[in-house]
């Protein structure tokens, strides 16, 4: 089976699954599947892995398995920042985009390097 994550709105179709997306999230929760907020949209829309599902619910996906869209490459870097700030609490987002607003992201830069010479690290090149 090639795809891994499923939306809520795509389960409510199968056999003794809930009939509403809200319905299916519940019983996510319910059941401790593994999540993830989906990439590409806004808002707080997650999607649950192929492994963390019933075993019922696996064997039918494994038949009507749709086509799957890979991303380019080039959305990966935007994507990882996204989704990194999406999963920020509240207030260490407005702390960001505060020190953004006011600094500048060359300030941001010049802190990631001070953290790089004081940890002995290459963040931004990797090292």
């Amino acid at each position: 089976m090639k795809k891994e994550w499923y939306t809520a709105k795509e389960l409510i179709n199968f056999y003794e699954m809930p009939k509403t997306p809200q319905g299916v999230n519940i019983k996510a929760k319910r059941e401790g599947w593994i999540s993830r907020r989906k990439r590409g949209v806004q808002g707080k829309a997650v999607e649950y892995h192929i492994n963390s599902l019933p075993e019922s619910l696996f064997d039918q996906l494994s038949l009507h398995e749709p086509e799957v869209n890979y991303q380019t490459k080039l959305e990966d870097k935007y994507l990882i920042w996204r989704e990194a700030y999406y999963q920020l609490a509240p207030n260490e987002k407005n702390k960001i985009m505060n020190f953004i607003l006011r600094y500048g992201l060359s300030e941001l830069v010049k802190l990631i390097n001070e953290y790089d010479v004081i940890n002995n690290k290459d963040v931004i090149n990797n090292n």
